[in-house]
């Protein structure tokens, strides 16, 4: 019964030590960094640092994008307040009446002959006839106005409204200071 015992007892031990060389392996091919999850893992640790850094460069450039946006604003805002005081300026104005294009000017008159010596002078000075007929100006052919081509449209995605009120929000004409 002992001889059994042992027996048994060998063939379990050997049993467990066949059960462990192949967790072993399966244990090694899990951590291998190559295919394994450790591989998987490593893999996303890289993917995770480009995309922080990627992430920097994008947030650098918004914030870049932010304060050339601000100036431009504040520069749109100053001469959009400079276009407003004209507008108000030029309702001060008289309208200007247009001027009539130049008629035809007539023929000039031949200067009068010299009176002679002899003649007495209260008598009075012999005048150029007005001429019977005009003759019209040379009028030009006219030119045909140029033809104005427009660009195919562009279509715009639709804005949205902004987070805070805008300082322009009253009556578009208003001076702001």
């Amino acid at each position: 019964m002992d001889l059994i015992a042992d027996i048994l007892l060998a063939g379990g031990a050997f049993g467990v030590a066949i059960y462990c060389f192949v967790l072993s392996r399966r244990l090694a091919r899990f951590t291998d960094l190559e295919r394994g999850v450790g591989g998987a893992v490593s893999v996303l640790s890289a993917q995770v640092d480009e995309l922080t850094r990627a992430l920097e460069q994008a947030r650098r450039a918004a914030d870049g994008s932010g304060e050339t946006l601000r100036e431009l604003t504040g520069r749109a805002e100053d001469v959009s307040r400079r276009l407003e005081l004209h507008m108000a300026s030029l309702h001060d104005l008289e309208p200007v009446a247009p001027r009539p294009e130049p008629a035809a000017a007539p023929a000039p008159a031949p200067a009068p002959a010299p009176a002679p010596a002899s003649a007495p002078a209260h008598t009075p000075k012999a005048r150029a006839p007005w001429p019977t007929t005009l003759t019209p100006a040379p009028v030009a052919a006219p030119t045909p106005a140029p033809v104005a081509v427009r660009p195919a449209p562009v279509a715009v995605p639709p804005l949205t409204p902004p987070s805070a009120p805008s300082r322009l929000a009253g009556n578009p004409l208003e001076v702001v200071r």
